[in-house]
């Protein structure tokens, strides 16, 4: 990871926290805002594409009709549409560029991050073909703008510019070809953005409620206050000297009127230098993949429903009889981030000593060395109480100094702490335990602060034993850069523990 594009990560975070919240940050929600967006796009879309005549003398006067006849119907839903259109590339682009500074396109992650290349180029060519169709004055200077640039291209000439500089030229089948390539170049996106998802189980497509519904406020009130621009008519005899630009779509045409070639090599080499991003420059091998103990996997599935990058599946368990089947991990998609370690309901840990039993375990980190740590840390806890246990993420915030009363044990990922070491600390002496991972919706590893909070809740299994007081065990969620927040929380807690009596029957 990038430390300063960490930093810079965090800090945008934290700003936008204090004005949207938690829940409703766009910045960690990116990628759900960029489906919700495209919605919109989609929906806005096909309003406007039912009154749209394909011809020559119906195309412009259309989108016209649009503005004149029906201000709070077709033209509310074309300025909605282009709105909606520059925010999904912008949020597509901020999306990338904050996965780059965090690091996130590496190892297991690289097939997400390579699929995701041609996405905003594929948005960006729909978007300019959405401009052509509305065939006023910016369309022509698109048009021959955009095939200027493309007549630099071995085997393309300039004749293509002929189609427009002469009248003739343009047809009502070239607006067909535009409204088949403006519908088409989308699915195609959609198409990837289905690849892009496929190594991502329980992917987040819609963002929360709150972020969707004011989004989609703020679209509106930009459509209405500042409807969509129409240019007039386009004039193949003349060729119109200022005209406005859609700088989010429409932002290369200049670059690409100056330096053609310089433009197409110079995007080019950044979406290649981008695409070889993973394996460039060279980095330290991954984790060790998690391993499945076949004597103690029965098949249950838990561990291929919790893992967040798709890289278990299952297959005839090797000794047990049909049906039973076995966990079979791919060690190119495992992050070792042990939240199927979390998952495994076999686990065992409720006597000092004896062996530690999973199904699936952690080569670099094994359960028997966490519970080892757990012990040590609990043994050098004081006598006095309120004693509080937090059990952490090794990519979240650390408490740092909280006093004698508290000591803290990390993991990978707070979801590889499975819901019995809760009950096991608990009887080992400890009054509370905190658990900590990464910010709501911003987990380093997908899902394990979710996995952790409905474990701990009893909504997902493994689930906490319902006899555990519920006032004893607290989940906290705080960023690495963030520990001032998990200090506050753990002396919160203590203060709650020091106030209510300990139940005699989580004591050992």
């Amino acid at each position: 990871m990038n430390g300063l594009g960490v930093r810079v990560v965090r800090v945008a975070e934290r700003a936008f926290d204090a004005v949207f919240g938690a829940r409703a940050n766009p910045l960690r929600q990116l990628g759900a805002l960029a489906f919700w967006l495209l919605w919109i796009v989609v929906a806005s879309g096909f309003w406007v594409y039912a009154l749209y005549e394909t011809s020559v003398d119906g195309a412009w006067r259309s989108v016209q009709e649009l503005h004149s006849l029906q201000p709070w119907g077709g033209g509310l839903m074309r300025s909605l549409h282009r709105y909606a259109s520059d925010a999904f590339l912008l949020v597509s682009v901020v999306h990338l560029l904050r996965e780059a500074l965090l690091g996130r396109f590496r190892h297991f992650r690289w097939f997400s991050w390579v699929s995701g290349m041609p996405l905003p180029w594929l948005a960006l060519i729909s978007g300019v073909i959405g401009y052509w169709m509305v065939w006023d004055q910016r369309a022509q200077v698109i048009g021959q703008l955009a095939f200027e640039w493309a007549a630099v291209l071995p085997g393309i000439g300039l004749e293509l510019v002929r189609n427009f500089i002469d009248a003739q030229a343009i047809t009502d089948r070239f607006f067909s070809l535009l409204s088949f390539l403006h519908i088409g170049v989308p699915l195609l996106l959609l198409l990837g953005l289905w690849v892009h998802l496929l190594r991502l189980p329980n992917a987040l497509t819609q963002p929360r409620r709150a972020l969707a519904a004011g989004t989609l406020a703020v679209l509106v009130l930009a459509s209405l206050g500042w409807p969509a621009s129409l240019l007039p008519r386009a004039d193949l005899e003349q060729l119109p000297l200022v005209i406005q630009l859609d700088w989010v779509y429409l932002g290369l045409l200049p670059l690409a009127d100056a330096a053609p070639v310089a433009t197409g090599v110079l995007c080019l080499a950044v979406t290649l230098a981008l695409t070889l991003l993973p394996w460039w420059p060279p980095r330290r091998a991954a984790a060790p993949a998690a391993r499945v103990d076949a004597p103690n996997c029965n098949g249950c599935t838990l561990c291929l429903a919790d893992c967040p990058y798709g890289a278990i599946s299952m297959a005839p368990h090797p000794t047990l009889p049909a049906p039973t089947r076995i966990a079979v991990v791919r060690s190119d998609l495992c992050a070792g981030c042990g939240v199927c370690v979390g998952a495994c309901p076999s686990i065992t840990p409720s006597r000092r000593g004896a062996p530690v039993v999973t199904g699936i375990d952690l080569p670099a980190l094994p359960l028997a060395t966490l519970r080892e740590q757990l012990e040590a840390a609990i043994d050098a806890l004081p006598d006095a109480a309120p004693r509080v246990l937090v059990l952490g993420c090794g990519v979240a915030a650390r408490p740092g100094d909280c006093g004698p009363g508290t000591v803290m044990v990390t993991a990978p990922c707070a979801a590889q702490w499975p819901p019995v070491f809760v009950e096991y600390a608990l009887h080992r002496g400890v009054d509370g335990v905190l658990v900590n991972g990464c910010p709501d919706g911003d987990c380093s590893f997908r899902l394990g602060e979710r996995w952790t909070a409905e474990r701990l809740a009893g909504t997902r299994r493994p689930q906490l034993h319902f006899q555990v007081p519920r006032e004893r065990v607290r989940v906290h969620r705080a960023a690495r850069e963030d520990s001032a927040s998990l200090v506050q929380a753990v002396q919160t807690f203590r203060a709650a523990l020091a106030a209510a009596p300990i139940p005699s029957e989580i004591r050992s």
